[in-house]
C-alpha cells in the first residue's frame, strides 16, 4: 500500500446532499480497493485564485488515505467524468505504508482533533461574554535624537592604497550582444 493525499474542488452551486454524495463515492472507491481513509477534511467554500470552468468559488475537500495505485486511477477517472468536480490533485506522500503506520497516522489525526476541540472549548470559557471595544491610541510624535560628536580624539586619516601590479578584470557584459567571430586570413 501507498499513502496519498487528494484535494478536490467541487462546484459551489452543489447542495449539501450532492457534495456528500461525491465524497461518499470517493471514499467508497478507496475502501473497495482495500484502502484506509486516514483523514477527511471538508475545508468548505473558498474563493479561487482564478476562474476554473467559469467558477470563482469552490468547495474544497481534503482526503489523506492509504491505498493501491488502482484506487487513485479509479478516483481520477471518476473525477474527469463528473461535472461536479472542478479540479483535483493527488500526490503520493509515501511509497510504502504498513498497517501499523496507518494506525499511528489515524491516532495522530484523532489526537490533533481532540487537542483542537479542547483548545476551542478553553478559548470559549476564557472569552469574555461582552465584546470589548478596542480603541487605538495615537502615539505622541517622537522627538528627534541628538547626535553628539567627541572632538577630543583626533581623526585618523583613511589610507587609500592602489594595486598597480594586479591585472584588470574584464568587464562583464550585461546586455545581449552579437559577437562576430574573428576570421583569420592567410596572405601569400
Amino acid at each position: 500500500m501507498r499513502r496519498y493525499e487528494t484535494i478536490y474542488i467541487l462546484r459551489p452551486n452543489l447542495g449539501e446532499e450532492e457534495i456528500s454524495k461525491v465524497i461518499e463515492n470517493t471514499n467508497q472507491i478507496i475502501l473497495d480497493e482495500e484502502g484506509t481513509i486516514i483523514e477527511l477534511n471538508k475545508w468548505g467554500m473558498k474563493k479561487l485564485a482564478y476562474l476554473i470552468k467559469k467558477e470563482s468559488l469552490g468547495y474544497y475537500v481534503y482526503c489523506d488515505y492509504a491505498g493501491m495505485p488502482a484506487a487513485v486511477s479509479e478516483i481520477e477517472r471518476k473525477f474527469r467524468i463528473d461535472d461536479a468536480v472542478l479540479k483535483y490533485m493527488t500526490i503520493k506522500t509515501a511509497v510504502a505504508i504498513s498497517e501499523d503506520q496507518i494506525q499511528q497516522a489515524i491516532g495522530a489525526v484523532s489526537a490533533r482533533e481532540i487537542e483542537a476541540q479542547e483548545a476551542e472549548v478553553a478559548g470559549d470559557e476564557s472569552a469574555p461574554e461582552e465584546p470589548t471595544k478596542v480603541t487605538e491610541k495615537k502615539a505622541a510624535p517622537e522627538e528627534p535624537t541628538k547626535v553628539t560628536e567627541k572632538k577630543d580624539a583626533p581623526e585618523e586619516p583613511t589610507k587609500v592604497t592602489e594595486k598597480k601590479d594586479a591585472p584588470e578584470e574584464p568587464a562583464k557584459v550585461t546586455e545581449k550582444s552579437e559577437a562576430v567571430p574573428a576570421v583569420e586570413t592567410e596572405t601569400k
